[in-house]
């Protein structure tokens, strides 16, 4: 017997992969920039964490809109064949970016609140969101850290899990976020038994 995974359904609305692949750049260039920040003291520290704060509202915004859209437009569902465990995983990890995308700037914007660090990006000035205090400030910092690492591993996971689906299963959940040949048609390949073909009876001989 040999069979094939059942296709993907569909596709992901045009702008949820469009926000995907934006939202992608600015995670991995906020994780290289918080990478920089940490393992410098020179005056380039000061241009990186420049940067950061931009990217990190920018993220935080993004990810508002694209859990709207995520609602608007639900994704298409995963494989029908796909084990039940790799589908609640699949599952958990989106929610978890979801609330890592949104948790992180905003633990950023406490902690440099709690440190009475000024907050702005470029004109726009934000209002501290904790009064002043060394402590809250230093848990807080440890915080960001932590779920800036489980954020790198999130991410990842979500990539290893890209190219298991597009490189081992190849069954169209990678180009569903891609380029899908034809988001509207949906595909089931059924397993195919093959059997061999009775013979045909002998004649016996006289």
């Amino acid at each position: 017997m040999t069979s094939r995974h059942a296709s993907y359904a569909g596709a992901f609305h045009p702008l949820a992969r469009l926000l995907h692949w934006l939202m992608a750049v600015l995670i991995l260039t906020m994780l290289f920039v918080g990478v920089g920040m940490v393992s410098t003291v020179s005056e380039k520290h000061e241009w990186l964490l420049a940067l950061h704060k931009p990217l990190g509202a920018t993220i935080f915004v993004l990810a508002l809109i694209r859990l709207g859209v995520r609602l608007r437009f639900p994704p298409p569902p995963l494989p029908a064949d796909m084990p039940a465990i790799m589908k609640f995983a699949a599952h958990a990890s989106h929610w978890l970016l979801y609330g890592l995308m949104l948790a992180l700037p905003l633990v950023g914007w406490a902690m440099l609140s709690a440190g009475g660090y000024p907050i702005s990006l470029g004109a726009l000035h934000l209002p501290p969101l904790l009064p002043f205090n060394g402590e809250v400030f230093a848990w807080l910092r440890e915080a960001h850290r932590y779920l800036a690492y489980l954020l790198f591993f999130t991410v990842l996971g979500h990539m290893g899990a890209a190219l298991y689906h597009g490189l081992i299963r190849r069954d169209g959940v990678l180009e569903s976020m891609t380029f899908p040949a034809n988001a509207a048609e949906t595909v089931t390949v059924e397993p195919v038994i093959v059997t061999r073909a009775p013979e045909p009876p002998t004649t016996p001989s006289l």
